[in-house]
């Protein structure tokens, strides 16, 4: 029967991704307030210049920079432990992934700012991240059909979601447009970085091998040339998965 050949739960591995997602957010985080303090050297000419401006085609290219530059101190610190913790629980089931994932939120918020905000509004601020990482971390477990990731995901929601109030018009000098298209790539994202992996190990241990399929009826020839039915088999087909089989399967797919 055909399996996943990759361990639920290998301690090494998980502190291996856990180590590599830690120094991943360590340095975006060390290049955002370095760029911060090149901006307040600047006297905020550099979130000037790289902010998204509404239906500016020569702004538009501004969609990348703009979520890593902020207007001040406070703002920065603001975003800062949010985008830390969603950044490395985003990051922890793969660098790869979560660099794919980045520039897809980079994208939708950066779009739903460009073609909705108003007209001569600057934005600009890693708030956008903040919600496209959210977004991810709460709905991955559910694609990914992974136990541990799912409950992960119930409790950030449940604890952040205050954090949705700001995805919706009224709060004033806050871009909800961008956090409504930061948390909508979010959880696009959860759907297009799913584990194939294991989806294709669940479907090919869930498809029954050929040496199990049922015999159809066929009519034999006997040396005299008469013809006898064959007969189907009642008797369960040989190399059927044991219930202790079945069971680590069940154990499997549910991310224990």
């Amino acid at each position: 029967m055909a399996t996943d050949p990759r361990p639920a739960l290998d301690p090494a591995r998980m502190i291996a991704e856990a180590r590599r997602a830690f120094f991943v957010m360590f340095a975006f985080l060390a290049l955002i307030w370095l760029l911060q303090l090149a901006n307040w050297a600047d006297d905020n000419q550099l979130a000037r210049d790289y902010a998204i401006v509404p239906r500016e085609t020569d702004r538009l290219p501004d969609i990348f920079t703009a979520q890593f530059l902020h207007l001040n101190w406070q703002h920065i610190e603001a975003n800062s432990g949010p985008l830390f913790v969603f950044g490395f629980l985003a990051a922890y089931r793969g660098v790869k992934k979560f660099l794919g994932l980045t520039v897809l939120i980079v994208l939708t918020g950066g779009a739903m700012i460009w073609f909705f905000e108003r007209d001569h509004v600057y934005t600009v601020g890693a708030s956008g991240l903040v919600y496209g990482y959210f977004g991810y971390v709460v709905l991955r477990g559910v694609f990914d059909r992974n136990l541990i990731d799912s409950l992960i995901g119930l409790v950030m929601g449940a604890s952040f979601a205050y954090l949705l109030l700001n995805a919706v018009p009224g709060t004033p000098g806050v871009s909800w447009l961008g956090h409504l298209g930061g948390l909508l790539g979010g959880l696009a994202g959860a759907w297009i970085f799913r584990d194939r992996e294991r989806d294709r190990g669940r479907r090919a241990a869930a498809a029954p091998p050929a040496s199990q399929a049922a015999p159809t009826a066929t009519a034999t020839a006997t040396a005299t040339g008469t013809t006898t039915p064959a007969t189907r088999a009642d008797a369960p087909a040989q190399g059927a998965p044991s219930p202790r089989a079945a069971l680590l399967k069940e154990l499997d797919d549910l991310g224990l």
